[in-house]
């Protein structure tokens, strides 16, 4: 699989993106980062480190708080820097895909990042637990949806790294795989995530 830096932001400028305008959420953003290795295009998985006080041990893309002003790029640029030690500039920045409100309280905006050839990543490790290079070939996989008695909603879970991830990080990575390998606008953010992920 093929996967080109203007091939991508070509289809995400396609995208009709949709915003959520939740006032009472504390506003987040998310790297969904590429890479290129020897053996195809990657992006950037982390499994966060099991001592942090939210979300700890789950498997997430780099991303975070917003701080002040910060726009969705700059927060997930930042957080990347700070998670995985990779520094892009605003360059790098592809486009954004919907935003996805969490359990937790946080509408998350997620930033496509275009890194180049196999760039140097380094895992803090007060964040991040494991890191992995994922090839975006394995996105292209059918997820499954099931159900929950504390929600009418269908939780989605996307087969990766012989595991399955949860949302946010799998309606994110769905979406990316729709829009980018598929070219459908598929939407995501009437999924659920299971109940260890709402606190």
């Amino acid at each position: 699989m093929t996967v080109e830096r203007e091939e991508v932001a070509a289809a995400l400028r396609g995208f009709p993106r949709m915003t959520l305008d939740r006032p009472g959420l504390k506003r987040a953003g998310v790297a969904i980062t590429l890479t290129l290795e020897d053996d195809g295009p990657t992006f950037l998985l982390t499994r966060r480190a099991p001592r942090l006080r939210g979300h700890a041990g789950q498997w997430a893309l780099p991303g975070g708080r917003a701080e002040g002003a910060e726009t969705p790029g700059e927060t997930a640029r930042r957080e990347l820097a700070e998670e995985l030690g990779l520094a892009l500039g605003a360059e790098a920045e592809l486009g954004l895909l919907d935003d996805y409100a969490t359990r937790s309280g946080y509408v998350i905006t997620p930033v496509v990042l275009w890194a180049g050839v196999a760039p140097a990543v380094v895992a803090n490790p007060f964040e991040v637990a494991e890191a992995y290079r994922v090839p975006v070939a394995d996105l292209d996989v059918e997820p499954r949806f099931i159900r929950i008695p504390e929600s009418t909603a269908p939780v989605i879970q996307l087969p990766l790294l012989g595991r399955l991830i949860h949302a946010p990080t799998a309606a994110v990575l769905h979406q990316f795989g729709e829009v980018v390998l598929h070219g459908r606008s598929t939407r995501v953010a009437h999924l659920e995530a299971p109940v260890f992920a709402w606190r």
